[in-house]
């Protein structure tokens, strides 16, 4: 009985030990990446700043280009997401409503953007844009973004529409509801989850965008990611600091709303083929 009461003690010493070290490696750079925004003064080997300000928030809160990064990409974000759902949610209940050959091969192949270094895939479609005249226009950016955003935007949502038991339908439409009504108030409700958390997913992929925006849309479209690169080069790493949790900010504030969407269930399913 003593032995089994020292192996427990000791699993729990073991599991708590690997918690903590995993939380470590995970929060430490957040929470010293805050403590930077804050400091005025940090120098090793001080544990903490010898002295606290907010000058650095007001340096780039104040800088004109960084106001105008800010709203391009929320506003960027906000279109392609709108669009995204236009163009992707109709081929999401498609690949779950509709058998058809191939159709598994097909819905694969939106995982293909993420299967290969973005860049290889950022410099052909920048050829293209070039020919049809999209380089370093709103639209270019637009398309450029979507293009990151069609896996999650078809994956989850198809997975969502999937799980929704074609008895409930059919229950409706034995009522009397046309198929549009079934759609609007028994199919799209009990998917809402999976294309909330889809939707969450597109905007911050596209509020995080990087390398496909300064390929096309630069130099015109300079959005908080690039912004962000320039500061860390030219200014102190404070300034860095200050940026990084501006740009970390949204990411933070939209999980938190969106957290009863978001469980492990809703986020296996949807990346899982059947």
């Amino acid at each position: 009985m003593g032995w089994n009461i020292k192996l427990v003690s000791y699993k729990a010493w073991i599991e708590w030990s690997i918690l903590l070290i995993f939380a470590f490696f995970f929060m430490g750079p957040l929470l010293n990446l805050l403590i930077l925004a804050f400091s005025g003064k940090w120098q090793f080997p001080a544990i903490l700043p010898q002295e606290w300000s907010f000058s650095w928030w007001k340096y780039v809160l104040t800088q004109n280009e960084v106001i105008e990064s800010i709203s391009l990409s929320f506003g960027i974000a906000s279109v392609v997401t709108l669009l995204s759902v236009i163009v992707c949610l109709p081929a999401a209940y498609a690949f779950a409503r509709i058998r058809f050959r191939l159709s598994k091969l097909f819905l694969f192949s939106f995982l293909l953007t993420h299967a290969f270094p973005k860049m290889g895939l950022y410099v052909s479609i920048a050829v293209l844009f070039f020919k049809l005249n999209l380089m370093n226009t709103f639209l270019g950016v637009v398309l450029i973004h979507m293009v990151n955003t069609l896996m999650y935007m078809t994956w989850i949502p198809a997975a969502a529409f999937k799980s929704v038991h074609h008895s409930q339908e059919e229950s409706a439409r034995d009522a009397g509801a046309g198929p549009f009504r079934v759609f609007w108030y028994i199919t799209l409700p009990m998917a809402l989850p999976g294309i909330v958390v889809a939707s969450i997913f597109t905007f911050l992929s596209s509020l995080d965008e990087a390398q496909g925006t300064f390929m096309v849309g630069i130099p015109d479209f300079r959005t908080m990611p690039l912004i962000m690169y320039t500061i860390v080069q030219n200014y102190p790493t404070t300034a860095g600091g200050v940026f990084s949790i501006i740009l970390t900010l949204p990411t933070i504030l939209l999980l938190l709303a969106a957290r009863r969407f978001i469980n492990a269930d809703v986020l296996s399913s949807g990346f899982t083929i059947k």
